[in-house]
Protein backbone atom coordinates (compact mmCIF):
# COMPACT_ATOMS: atom_id res chain seq x y z
CA UNK A 1 0.00 0.00 0.00
CA UNK A 2 1.11 3.54 -1.10
CA UNK A 3 1.43 5.86 1.49
CA UNK A 4 -0.95 8.23 0.42
CA UNK A 5 -3.30 5.10 0.29
CA UNK A 6 -2.08 4.58 3.67
CA UNK A 7 -3.02 8.14 4.96
CA UNK A 8 -6.46 8.31 3.35
CA UNK A 9 -6.98 5.29 5.10
CA UNK A 10 -5.67 6.61 8.93
CA UNK A 11 -7.67 10.04 8.15
CA UNK A 12 -10.96 8.61 7.69
CA UNK A 13 -10.28 6.10 10.73
CA UNK A 14 -9.21 9.67 12.65
CA UNK A 15 -12.01 11.89 11.65
CA UNK A 16 -14.62 8.68 13.10
CA UNK A 17 -12.65 8.85 16.14
CA UNK A 18 -13.18 12.66 16.49
CA UNK A 19 -16.60 12.18 15.48
CA UNK A 20 -17.29 9.54 18.34
CA UNK A 21 -14.66 12.05 21.13
CA UNK A 22 -16.56 15.53 19.90
CA UNK A 23 -19.66 14.75 18.36
CA UNK A 24 -21.14 17.14 16.63
CA UNK A 25 -17.86 19.70 17.55
CA UNK A 26 -15.95 18.34 14.65
CA UNK A 27 -17.81 21.10 11.95
CA UNK A 28 -16.73 23.02 8.47
CA UNK A 29 -16.35 26.13 10.56
CA UNK A 30 -13.91 28.98 11.15
CA UNK A 31 -14.01 28.99 15.01
CA UNK A 32 -14.81 25.90 17.18
CA UNK A 33 -17.78 25.36 18.74
CA UNK A 34 -18.51 25.18 22.33
CA UNK A 35 -19.42 22.40 24.80
CA UNK A 36 -22.19 22.17 27.22
CA UNK A 37 -19.63 23.02 30.55
CA UNK A 38 -18.93 26.51 30.45
CA UNK A 39 -16.92 28.76 27.48
CA UNK A 40 -14.15 25.72 26.82
CA UNK A 41 -14.10 24.87 23.76
CA UNK A 42 -14.26 20.84 22.11
CA UNK A 43 -11.82 21.73 19.15
CA UNK A 44 -8.76 23.93 20.32
CA UNK A 45 -7.92 27.32 18.64
CA UNK A 46 -4.33 27.04 18.85
CA UNK A 47 -2.21 23.75 19.19
CA UNK A 48 1.18 23.35 20.94
CA UNK A 49 3.69 19.90 20.38
CA UNK A 50 6.13 19.24 22.33
CA UNK A 51 8.86 16.49 22.05
CA UNK A 52 11.32 14.99 24.05
CA UNK A 53 13.80 13.88 21.39
CA UNK A 54 14.83 9.93 22.57
CA UNK A 55 12.97 10.61 25.48
CA UNK A 56 11.54 7.09 26.23
CA UNK A 57 9.39 5.39 29.33
CA UNK A 58 12.61 5.05 31.58
CA UNK A 59 13.58 8.59 31.44
CA UNK A 60 10.38 9.63 32.76
CA UNK A 61 10.37 7.52 35.32
CA UNK A 62 13.96 8.50 36.07
CA UNK A 63 12.94 11.61 36.47
CA UNK A 64 10.03 11.06 38.97
CA UNK A 65 12.83 9.63 40.88
CA UNK A 66 15.59 11.90 40.34
CA UNK A 67 13.57 14.84 41.51
CA UNK A 68 11.68 12.56 44.77
CA UNK A 69 12.39 14.76 48.23
CA UNK A 70 14.15 11.74 49.92
CA UNK A 71 12.90 13.17 53.50
CA UNK A 72 9.18 12.22 52.67
CA UNK A 73 7.58 8.92 52.50
CA UNK A 74 5.79 9.82 49.14
CA UNK A 75 7.13 9.65 45.40
CA UNK A 76 6.14 12.50 44.71
CA UNK A 77 3.98 13.21 40.82
CA UNK A 78 5.97 14.52 38.42
CA UNK A 79 4.36 16.83 35.62
CA UNK A 80 4.97 13.85 33.25
CA UNK A 81 2.28 11.87 35.79
CA UNK A 82 0.06 14.50 35.79
CA UNK A 83 -0.57 14.82 31.72
CA UNK A 84 0.09 11.07 30.70
CA UNK A 85 -2.64 9.90 28.69
CA UNK A 86 -1.31 7.15 26.48
CA UNK A 87 1.29 5.55 24.66
CA UNK A 88 2.38 5.67 20.98
CA UNK A 89 4.56 2.74 18.83
CA UNK A 90 7.63 4.80 16.94
CA UNK A 91 8.53 2.13 13.73
CA UNK A 92 9.47 3.97 10.62
CA UNK A 93 8.41 2.64 7.24
CA UNK A 94 8.93 -1.24 6.40
CA UNK A 95 12.07 -0.68 4.40
CA UNK A 96 13.93 0.88 7.49
CA UNK A 97 12.70 -2.25 10.11
CA UNK A 98 11.64 -1.45 13.61
CA UNK A 99 13.67 1.00 14.84
CA UNK A 100 13.35 5.37 13.79
CA UNK A 101 15.53 7.74 13.53
CA UNK A 102 14.57 11.18 14.42
CA UNK A 103 13.73 12.25 10.97
CA UNK A 104 11.02 9.30 10.17
CA UNK A 105 9.65 9.54 13.48
CA UNK A 106 9.67 13.41 13.10
CA UNK A 107 7.74 13.03 9.41
CA UNK A 108 5.37 10.83 10.88
CA UNK A 109 4.50 13.27 13.80
CA UNK A 110 5.01 16.18 11.11
CA UNK A 111 2.83 14.31 7.90
CA UNK A 112 0.63 10.80 9.49
CA UNK A 113 2.80 8.99 7.23
CA UNK A 114 5.99 6.76 7.87
CA UNK A 115 8.86 7.34 5.88
CA UNK A 116 12.33 5.71 6.26
CA UNK A 117 15.34 6.67 8.58
CA UNK A 118 17.14 9.82 7.68
CA UNK A 119 13.23 11.44 5.18
CA UNK A 120 12.52 15.10 6.26
CA UNK A 121 8.82 14.91 5.36
CA UNK A 122 8.96 13.07 2.11
CA UNK A 123 8.11 9.59 1.45
CA UNK A 124 9.31 6.62 0.64
CA UNK A 125 9.32 7.34 -2.79
CA UNK A 126 11.13 10.81 -2.18
CA UNK A 127 7.59 12.74 -2.61
CA UNK A 128 6.86 15.53 -0.57
CA UNK A 129 3.94 15.11 2.25
CA UNK A 130 2.12 18.09 3.10
CA UNK A 131 3.10 18.90 7.12
CA UNK A 132 0.75 20.28 9.82
CA UNK A 133 2.77 23.34 9.84
CA UNK A 134 1.72 24.03 5.89
CA UNK A 135 -1.78 23.07 6.47
CA UNK A 136 -1.92 25.80 9.68
CA UNK A 137 -0.35 28.23 7.36
CA UNK A 138 -2.74 28.07 4.76
CA UNK A 139 -5.45 28.51 6.91
CA UNK A 140 -4.06 31.67 8.29
CA UNK A 141 -2.31 30.34 11.95
CA UNK A 142 0.36 31.53 12.90
CA UNK A 143 3.23 28.61 13.12
CA UNK A 144 7.07 28.68 14.93
CA UNK A 145 9.28 26.43 16.23
CA UNK A 146 12.11 26.47 19.88
CA UNK A 147 14.35 23.69 20.25
CA UNK A 148 17.47 23.24 22.00
CA UNK A 149 19.42 21.80 18.54
CA UNK A 150 19.78 23.80 15.68
CA UNK A 151 16.75 24.88 14.36
CA UNK A 152 17.23 22.96 11.16
CA UNK A 153 17.82 19.58 12.79
CA UNK A 154 15.62 16.88 12.06
CA UNK A 155 12.99 17.39 14.08
CA UNK A 156 12.05 21.00 13.71
CA UNK A 157 12.87 20.52 10.14
CA UNK A 158 10.41 17.76 9.31
CA UNK A 159 7.68 20.36 10.80
CA UNK A 160 8.60 22.54 8.28
CA UNK A 161 10.24 21.68 5.01
CA UNK A 162 10.84 19.04 2.95
CA UNK A 163 14.20 17.06 2.10
CA UNK A 164 15.37 13.68 1.16
CA UNK A 165 17.79 13.34 3.62
CA UNK A 166 18.24 14.83 7.35
CA UNK A 167 22.18 15.60 6.50
CA UNK A 168 21.50 18.47 4.14
CA UNK A 169 21.91 21.09 6.34
CA UNK A 170 22.79 23.69 4.38
CA UNK A 171 19.73 23.38 2.39
CA UNK A 172 17.23 23.00 5.01
CA UNK A 173 18.56 26.02 6.24
CA UNK A 174 18.05 27.87 3.28
CA UNK A 175 14.54 26.22 2.59
CA UNK A 176 13.28 27.77 5.86
CA UNK A 177 13.30 31.28 3.51
CA UNK A 178 9.93 30.00 2.35
CA UNK A 179 8.52 28.29 5.25
CA UNK A 180 7.09 31.74 6.40
CA UNK A 181 7.35 30.23 10.18
CA UNK A 182 6.72 33.61 12.60
CA UNK A 183 8.92 32.09 14.94
CA UNK A 184 12.05 30.28 14.60
CA UNK A 185 14.25 29.82 17.82
CA UNK A 186 17.44 27.49 18.89
CA UNK A 187 20.61 27.07 17.77
CA UNK A 188 22.79 26.63 14.45
CA UNK A 189 24.76 29.90 13.43
CA UNK A 190 26.85 27.41 11.71
CA UNK A 191 24.34 26.94 8.92
CA UNK A 192 22.60 30.14 8.20
CA UNK A 193 25.88 32.57 7.09
CA UNK A 194 25.80 36.17 6.52
CA UNK A 195 23.87 36.23 3.42
CA UNK A 196 21.38 34.23 4.25
CA UNK A 197 20.66 35.95 7.41
CA UNK A 198 20.45 39.08 5.13
CA UNK A 199 17.49 37.38 3.48
CA UNK A 200 15.62 36.88 6.41
CA UNK A 201 15.86 40.36 7.44
CA UNK A 202 14.96 41.63 3.56
CA UNK A 203 11.31 39.00 4.42
CA UNK A 204 10.69 41.23 7.60
CA UNK A 205 12.56 38.59 9.89
CA UNK A 206 14.52 39.83 13.02
CA UNK A 207 17.54 38.41 13.27
CA UNK A 208 18.68 37.60 16.83
CA UNK A 209 22.08 36.26 17.48
CA UNK A 210 22.22 37.16 21.74
CA UNK A 211 20.11 35.43 24.16
CA UNK A 212 19.30 38.29 25.73
CA UNK A 213 18.06 40.01 22.85
CA UNK A 214 14.89 37.53 23.06
CA UNK A 215 13.71 39.62 25.79
CA UNK A 216 13.46 42.39 23.17
CA UNK A 217 11.46 41.25 20.84
CA UNK A 218 7.44 42.20 20.74
CA UNK A 219 6.17 41.06 17.57
CA UNK A 220 7.17 38.28 15.33
CA UNK A 221 8.83 37.85 12.73
CA UNK A 222 12.01 36.39 14.41
CA UNK A 223 14.84 34.10 14.02
CA UNK A 224 17.12 33.66 16.91
CA UNK A 225 20.36 31.66 16.71
CA UNK A 226 22.39 31.25 20.17
CA UNK A 227 24.84 29.06 19.51
CA UNK A 228 26.89 27.84 16.85
CA UNK A 229 25.39 24.22 16.77
CA UNK A 230 23.29 22.98 19.92
CA UNK A 231 22.43 25.00 22.91
CA UNK A 232 24.54 24.72 25.89
CA UNK A 233 23.94 21.46 27.97
CA UNK A 234 21.05 22.69 31.14
CA UNK A 235 23.37 20.94 33.86
CA UNK A 236 26.41 23.92 32.79
CA UNK A 237 23.85 26.97 32.71
CA UNK A 238 21.84 26.25 36.09
CA UNK A 239 18.64 28.45 36.13
CA UNK A 240 19.39 30.14 32.34
CA UNK A 241 15.95 27.68 31.30
CA UNK A 242 16.32 28.70 27.71
CA UNK A 243 14.29 26.32 26.72
CA UNK A 244 11.53 27.58 28.65
CA UNK A 245 11.91 31.35 28.19
CA UNK A 246 12.23 30.46 24.48
CA UNK A 247 8.73 28.78 24.46
CA UNK A 248 7.16 31.97 26.64
CA UNK A 249 8.53 33.54 24.28
CA UNK A 250 6.77 32.35 21.32
CA UNK A 251 3.72 31.52 22.76
CA UNK A 252 3.41 35.42 23.23
CA UNK A 253 4.67 36.23 19.83
CA UNK A 254 2.40 33.74 17.92
CA UNK A 255 -0.99 34.66 20.60
CA UNK A 256 -1.18 37.98 18.33
CA UNK A 257 -2.65 36.22 15.58
CA UNK A 258 -6.69 36.03 16.38
CA UNK A 259 -6.97 32.85 14.45
CA UNK A 260 -4.84 30.87 16.42
CA UNK A 261 -1.15 29.44 16.18
CA UNK A 262 0.66 25.70 15.64
CA UNK A 263 4.20 25.96 17.96
CA UNK A 264 6.52 22.97 18.49
CA UNK A 265 8.59 22.62 21.49
CA UNK A 266 11.69 19.85 21.44
CA UNK A 267 13.85 19.00 24.02
CA UNK A 268 16.58 18.14 21.83
CA UNK A 269 19.02 17.62 23.82
CA UNK A 270 17.47 14.79 25.75
CA UNK A 271 18.37 12.56 22.70
CA UNK A 272 22.55 13.97 22.67
CA UNK A 273 22.63 12.82 26.40
CA UNK A 274 21.52 9.58 25.79
CA UNK A 275 23.48 8.74 22.75
CA UNK A 276 26.29 9.61 25.16
CA UNK A 277 25.25 7.67 27.96
CA UNK A 278 25.37 10.77 30.20
CA UNK A 279 22.94 10.31 33.21
CA UNK A 280 23.36 13.42 34.89
CA UNK A 281 23.05 15.84 32.01
CA UNK A 282 20.31 13.76 30.80
CA UNK A 283 18.34 14.60 33.85
CA UNK A 284 19.00 17.75 33.80
CA UNK A 285 17.93 17.96 30.15
CA UNK A 286 14.73 16.38 31.67
CA UNK A 287 14.45 18.87 34.39
CA UNK A 288 13.85 21.60 31.67
CA UNK A 289 12.21 19.62 29.17
CA UNK A 290 10.11 19.34 32.68
CA UNK A 291 9.81 23.12 33.36
CA UNK A 292 9.09 23.69 30.15
CA UNK A 293 6.04 21.53 29.82
CA UNK A 294 4.89 22.95 32.71
CA UNK A 295 4.91 26.79 31.29
CA UNK A 296 2.74 24.89 28.40
CA UNK A 297 0.29 23.42 30.83
CA UNK A 298 0.15 26.76 32.80
CA UNK A 299 -0.74 28.56 29.48
CA UNK A 300 -3.19 26.14 29.09
CA UNK A 301 -4.81 26.83 32.27
CA UNK A 302 -4.82 30.38 31.16
CA UNK A 303 -6.56 30.13 27.77
CA UNK A 304 -8.87 27.46 27.59
CA UNK A 305 -8.61 27.11 23.53
CA UNK A 306 -5.22 25.82 23.51
CA UNK A 307 -4.40 22.20 23.45
CA UNK A 308 -0.49 21.07 24.42
CA UNK A 309 0.38 17.40 23.22
CA UNK A 310 3.79 16.13 24.32
CA UNK A 311 5.39 13.05 23.08
CA UNK A 312 9.20 11.53 22.71
CA UNK A 313 10.13 10.52 18.77
CA UNK A 314 11.76 7.60 19.87
CA UNK A 315 13.65 5.50 22.99
CA UNK A 316 17.49 6.22 23.40
CA UNK A 317 20.23 5.15 24.54
CA UNK A 318 18.30 2.00 26.49
CA UNK A 319 18.77 3.17 29.73
CA UNK A 320 17.61 1.12 32.73
CA UNK A 321 17.09 2.37 36.44
CA UNK A 322 18.97 -0.33 37.98
CA UNK A 323 22.18 -1.99 36.58
CA UNK A 324 25.28 -4.67 37.92
CA UNK A 325 22.11 -7.15 39.39
CA UNK A 326 21.38 -4.11 42.33
CA UNK A 327 17.90 -3.62 42.93
CA UNK A 328 19.23 0.03 43.75
CA UNK A 329 19.30 3.34 42.12
CA UNK A 330 21.15 6.06 43.89
CA UNK A 331 19.58 9.55 42.53
CA UNK A 332 21.75 11.55 45.24
CA UNK A 333 24.55 10.12 43.20
CA UNK A 334 22.93 11.75 39.82
CA UNK A 335 22.30 14.74 41.70
CA UNK A 336 25.89 15.48 43.32
CA UNK A 337 27.34 16.08 39.51
CA UNK A 338 27.85 19.55 38.93
CA UNK A 339 28.91 20.16 35.47
CA UNK A 340 28.59 17.85 32.09
CA UNK A 341 31.07 14.83 32.39
CA UNK A 342 32.16 17.02 29.08
CA UNK A 343 33.09 20.43 31.02
CA UNK A 344 34.81 18.40 33.90
CA UNK A 345 36.86 16.26 31.54
CA UNK A 346 38.11 19.33 29.96
CA UNK A 347 38.81 21.00 32.82
CA UNK A 348 41.08 18.11 34.36
CA UNK A 349 43.03 17.97 31.54
CA UNK A 350 43.78 21.85 31.02
CA UNK A 351 44.48 22.17 35.05
CA UNK A 352 47.69 21.17 36.38
CA UNK A 353 44.97 20.10 39.31
CA UNK A 354 42.46 18.49 37.79
CA UNK A 355 41.76 15.92 40.82
CA UNK A 356 40.36 19.08 42.80
CA UNK A 357 38.43 20.32 39.89
CA UNK A 358 37.07 16.71 39.04
CA UNK A 359 36.00 16.46 42.98
CA UNK A 360 34.50 19.86 43.11
CA UNK A 361 31.77 18.86 40.57
CA UNK A 362 31.50 15.94 41.41
CA UNK A 363 30.77 16.89 44.92
CA UNK A 364 31.21 12.67 46.26
CA UNK A 365 34.68 10.77 47.78
CA UNK A 366 36.61 9.73 45.33
CA UNK A 367 38.41 5.88 46.49
CA UNK A 368 42.39 5.87 45.40
CA UNK A 369 40.69 3.08 42.79
CA UNK A 370 38.62 5.54 40.95
CA UNK A 371 41.28 8.35 40.89
CA UNK A 372 44.07 5.70 39.57
CA UNK A 373 41.55 4.87 36.92
CA UNK A 374 40.76 8.37 35.95
CA UNK A 375 44.41 9.49 36.23
CA UNK A 376 45.07 6.87 33.28
CA UNK A 377 41.96 7.95 31.59
CA UNK A 378 43.02 11.48 31.03
CA UNK A 379 46.54 10.79 29.63
CA UNK A 380 44.74 8.77 26.72
CA UNK A 381 42.58 12.72 26.59
CA UNK A 382 39.65 14.40 26.76
CA UNK A 383 37.13 11.93 25.25
CA UNK A 384 38.80 8.82 26.99
CA UNK A 385 38.55 10.83 30.57
CA UNK A 386 34.84 12.11 29.48
CA UNK A 387 34.08 8.40 29.29
CA UNK A 388 35.81 7.64 32.36
CA UNK A 389 33.19 10.47 34.16
CA UNK A 390 30.53 9.05 32.78
CA UNK A 391 31.02 5.29 33.63
CA UNK A 392 32.37 6.35 37.10
CA UNK A 393 28.75 7.86 37.71
CA UNK A 394 27.16 4.97 36.11
CA UNK A 395 28.90 2.43 38.36
CA UNK A 396 28.21 4.58 41.13
CA UNK A 397 24.50 4.72 40.30
CA UNK A 398 23.63 1.68 39.07
CA UNK A 399 22.83 3.23 35.92
CA UNK A 400 22.89 0.77 33.21
CA UNK A 401 22.65 1.18 29.01
CA UNK A 402 22.04 -1.04 25.85
CA UNK A 403 23.07 0.61 23.22
CA UNK A 404 24.53 4.50 22.02
CA UNK A 405 21.59 4.50 19.34
CA UNK A 406 18.08 4.35 19.25
CA UNK A 407 15.90 1.53 20.79
CA UNK A 408 12.17 0.25 18.83
CA UNK A 409 10.26 0.25 22.23
CA UNK A 410 7.25 2.43 22.53
CA UNK A 411 6.69 5.82 24.10
CA UNK A 412 4.29 8.10 26.38
CA UNK A 413 2.28 10.92 25.15
CA UNK A 414 0.91 13.07 27.00
CA UNK A 415 -1.86 16.30 26.40
CA UNK A 416 -4.27 18.86 27.92
CA UNK A 417 -6.50 21.08 26.92
CA UNK A 418 -9.62 20.57 24.20
CA UNK A 419 -9.77 17.28 22.76
CA UNK A 420 -7.22 16.17 24.57
CA UNK A 421 -8.86 12.79 24.99
CA UNK A 422 -8.41 11.96 21.51
CA UNK A 423 -4.85 11.00 22.41
CA UNK A 424 -5.47 8.62 25.12
CA UNK A 425 -4.95 4.93 25.04
CA UNK A 426 -2.41 3.75 22.40
CA UNK A 427 -2.35 4.67 19.09
CA UNK A 428 0.72 5.45 16.47
CA UNK A 429 2.80 8.18 16.08
CA UNK A 430 1.26 8.87 12.37
CA UNK A 431 -2.19 9.08 14.18
CA UNK A 432 -0.99 11.36 16.29
CA UNK A 433 -0.05 14.12 12.95
CA UNK A 434 -3.53 12.95 11.52
CA UNK A 435 -5.58 13.67 15.05
CA UNK A 436 -3.97 16.87 15.06
CA UNK A 437 -4.20 18.00 11.61
CA UNK A 438 -7.96 16.46 11.97
CA UNK A 439 -8.47 19.54 14.56
CA UNK A 440 -6.73 22.25 12.30
CA UNK A 441 -9.26 24.74 11.38
CA UNK A 442 -11.73 24.22 8.27
CA UNK A 443 -12.84 26.23 5.42
CA UNK A 444 -16.18 27.62 5.82
CA UNK A 445 -19.22 26.88 3.66
CA UNK A 446 -20.06 29.24 1.64
CA UNK A 447 -23.21 30.49 1.72
CA UNK A 448 -24.50 29.95 -2.17
CA UNK A 449 -23.39 26.13 -1.50
CA UNK A 450 -25.43 26.09 1.58
CA UNK A 451 -28.00 27.56 -0.04
CA UNK A 452 -27.95 24.90 -3.39
CA UNK A 453 -27.66 22.18 -0.39
CA UNK A 454 -31.16 22.97 1.19
CA UNK A 455 -32.78 23.43 -2.25
CA UNK A 456 -31.57 19.73 -3.43
CA UNK A 457 -32.94 18.18 -0.41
Amino acid sequence: MRPTLLSLKRSLLTVAVLFTTTASAFVYADTPTHTMMGDAPSVPKNIVILIGDGMGPAYTSAYRYYKDNPETQEIEQTVFDRLLVGTASTYPARVSGYVTDSAASATALATGVKSYNGAISVDTDKQTLPTIMEMAKKQGLSTGVAVTSQINHATPAAFLTHNESRKNYDEIASSYLNTDADVMLGGGQKFFPHELIQQFEAKGYRYLSDFSQLDTVTEPKVIGLFAEVQLPWAIDEVGAHKLSKMTTKALELLSQNEKGFVLLVEGSLIDWAGHNNDIATAMAEMDEFANTLEVVEQYVRQNNDTLMVATADHNTGGLSIGANGEYSWKTDIIRAVKSSPAKIAANAISSEHWQDEVISKLIFELSDNELTQLSRARMQGQDVMETAIKKLVDNRSNTGWTTGGHTGMDVQVFASGPASKLFSGYQDNTDIALKIMSLLPKKAKSSAATTQVESNK
